[in-house]
């Protein structure tokens, strides 16, 4: 038998991390008859006097949110990482080892409008959105070595607010995801004097089997080892290393790019499209001032759960658990899905 991508299961590496996927194509054809989602819709009102996000509105903790007009950024009031805390005893039994983790984390308001979200806000505010995460990248990279900006969207994905928002977290240590691609980037580098991104934007450009958008400055990919149904990566085209790297052009351009690859997600299924998405750049703080950065590549990764409709979501149970990654659309399959939606018009605007 000769093989085929779309009939016949097989293993894709993950090069940023060394992990491999196993893909199963064949099992779109299974019929479900599982958990059903509610179909996610944004029914929200312009202002809700009982969501503490809201200008003016009260938090839990007591304090007043400001009537903010563009973006609002506060310390959150339930803070995953505190600044100071006392650190671990050291041990020398390797199987009980602990380390000191310090940090801060924030919330970032995208609107003062419930209703909207980064798919129905202008170009002109998603660069204003833009614009704050350089500001407090800026600001919080002096001192930690990883910030990750991050969005939870959805009630799927474990968003306990539907005000449109996301969360800063800046650690004093490098998280096992940047780890595994500082380590695998770097490698790369050494063998190749190349960054691996880099190379595999100009591979994807060439192949054009996986694009779902494409500008100067930005790519777009369900990449090839994705993991997620319709999992993408938003890769500069720039070589930029780090968010805070972007010219005004590049920034423009990015919140186009946003805005379509949004709107997209949300025409896919025809619904508020929840997500977990978040940004990765080279390491910052004191620890990496003066390291090589030249292996990194600004990059921002996407995973939207859904995998048949707006109710049917992938769960990262059983074998994935406890074996390794799987999914069922091929990432070829996902993207050609993804180009083929209306990016330029929201289906709530028709």
């Amino acid at each position: 038998m000769q093989f085929v991508a779309t009939e016949h299961q097989h293993r894709r590496l993950n090069p940023l991390n060394g992990q491999w996927v196993l893909v199963s194509p064949h099992r779109m054809q299974r019929p479900w008859s599982g958990q059903q989602e509610k179909p996610q819709l944004n029914e929200q009102p312009e202002f809700d006097p009982n969501n503490p996000l809201c200008p003016g509105v009260k938090r839990p903790n007591g304090l007043i949110t400001d009537r903010y007009e563009s973006t609002y950024v506060f310390d959150n009031d339930f803070p995953a990482l505190l600044e100071e805390v006392p650190s671990p005893p050291a041990s020398d039994d390797p199987l009980f080892q602990a380390a000191a983790a310090r940090g801060n984390c924030r919330v970032m308001c995208f609107h003062p409008k419930s209703n909207l979200t980064l798919p129905t806000m202008s170009p002109t505010e998603i660069c204003a959105v833009i614009d704050e995460w350089i500001k407090q990248f800026n600001e919080l990279s002096t001192k930690y070595a990883w910030v990750q900006i991050f969005e939870n969207k959805g009630a799927s994905m474990g968003c306990s607010n539907p005000h449109p928002h996301c969360q800063i977290w800046s650690c004093s240590f490098l998280p096992t995801e940047p780890q595994l691609k500082q380590e695998r980037l770097r490698s790369y580098y050494a063998t190749y004097d190349r960054p691996m991104l880099s190379d595999y934007v100009n591979s994807e450009l060439q192949r054009r089997e996986r694009i779902v958008i494409e500008n100067p400055d930005w790519l777009v990919v369900v990449p090839y080892w994705a993991t997620w149904p319709f999992e993408t990566m938003l890769i500069s085209r720039n070589n930029n290393k780090r968010i805070n790297d972007l010219t005004t052009e590049q920034r423009h351009n990015l919140a186009l790019t946003i805005k379509e690859l949004t709107i997209k997600y949300d025409n896919l299924f025809q619904c508020s499209c929840p997500y977990s998405m978040g940004w990765h750049g080279a390491p910052t703080g004191p620890e990496h001032a003066h390291a090589s950065i030249a292996h990194w590549t600004l990059h921002a990764l996407y995973y939207p759960p859904l995998l048949r409709s707006a109710t049917v979501r992938k769960f990262m149970v059983g074998f994935e658990m406890l074996a390794m990654a799987q999914r069922d659309l091929t990432p070829e399959q996902a993207a050609q899905r993804l180009r083929d939606v209306n990016g330029k018009q929201h289906y709530q605007s028709k």
